[in-house]
């Protein structure tokens, strides 16, 4: 089914989308074309909800609870004309679930300009934190650079991916903008979006989603309280992560943790469903087999799980078109 018949914007390919991700991380731009100086300047901000639900409901397989969460956890923070403090969101879960695509999907239906607005600000450790002896600069730099673009612009977005590979102490200069005080640095900061990407907690999401299926329950009778507390004491046992002694989440200063569960073999047949529409070719069964066929599935006895979700689902296709 194409992407126009459910009234969404048209994408394109999913691989091409996580490309624009890729190419948008290696920009830092400074110059706003949109505002000057705007405490309470909007800029190129204009949310698309109905776009965005559509998308999701399309395009992301297999996740009630992130669908759920982040939706309502957007709607009303962007409502709220006065804010109390940016929103954080937490994106936690197994490679290929679709992490990178929600927070890609963001960006794209808040944003005029979407990942390529200046106003929207991806950072990738591989490309601006890569070398540990440099925290001290980075932790300069960054601190410089958020407050800088929401001095500009405090309708502003700010993705952190790969948590899992960010030097620990560099997250701990973001904690004075996460909190509820209303002036940080001579800065306008409440309206502003951070959201962190990780695979820390995954294994604990994975595990509970198995439990789940063992008891016969519903994947979707799984809830937030049953994942919250372990992907939480996750990210604080990882001395790897970003947030490691960083104050943030001993500071509650986080506002939802949202969990990816682990896609299963009829979700990768979705996402591979997508991916044929998207370039718009008819679905044929034997290249859907063929993909499904190729992935690997795990705990080795229930082959339940793909153990890269759907992440190779574009290459592969390529592979057996």
């Amino acid at each position: 089914m194409a992407a126009a018949s459910l009234g969404c914007r048209p994408w394109g390919s999913l691989l091409g989308l996580l490309g624009l991700v890729a190419a948008a991380a290696a920009a830092w731009d400074l110059t706003s074309l949109h505002c000057h100086f705007g405490a309470f300047c909007e800029c190129d901000f204009q949310p698309d909800f109905q776009g965005l639900e559509c998308d999701l409901a399309q395009h992301l397989a297999g996740q009630h609870l992130a669908k759920a969460l982040v939706v309502k956890a957007l709607k009303a923070f962007v409502q709220d004309p006065a804010p109390t403090k940016p929103l954080v969101l937490s994106l936690h879960g197994w490679t290929g679930t679709g992490k990178s695509y929600v927070s890609s999907l963001l960006a794209h239906y808040l944003f005029r300009g979407g990942l390529h607005s200046p106003h929207v600000h991806h950072f990738s450790p591989v490309i601006h934190f890569p070398h540990a002896s440099h925290l001290e600069r980075y932790k300069k730099e960054l601190k410089s650079w958020v407050q800088g673009n929401l001095t500009a612009c405090s309708r502003s977005l700010f993705l952190f991916d790969e948590m899992d590979k960010l030097a620990p102490g560099l997250m701990e200069v973001l904690r004075p903008f996460l909190g509820s005080s209303w002036v940080v640095f001579g800065t306008n900061y409440r309206k502003a979006i951070f959201i962190f990407i990780s695979n820390t907690g995954g294994e604990q999401i994975n595990q509970v989603a198995l439990e789940a299926w063992r008891s016969r329950r519903d994947r979707e009778e799984i809830r937030l309280q049953e994942l919250e507390l372990v992907i939480s004491q996750a990210v604080l046992d990882n001395p790897h992560h970003g947030f490691w002694h960083s104050g943030i989440m001993e500071e509650h200063l986080l506002d939802v943790l949202v969990p990816f569960l682990p896609l299963q073999r009829h979700h990768v047949r979705h996402c591979v469903l997508n991916e044929l529409a998207q370039l718009g070719l008819e679905p044929r069964e034997e290249v859907i087999q063929a993909v499904l066929d190729s992935t690997t599935f795990f705990p080795e006895k229930e082959q339940l799980f793909s153990s890269n979700g759907c992440k190779t689902v574009a290459s592969r296709i390529a592979f057996f078109l």
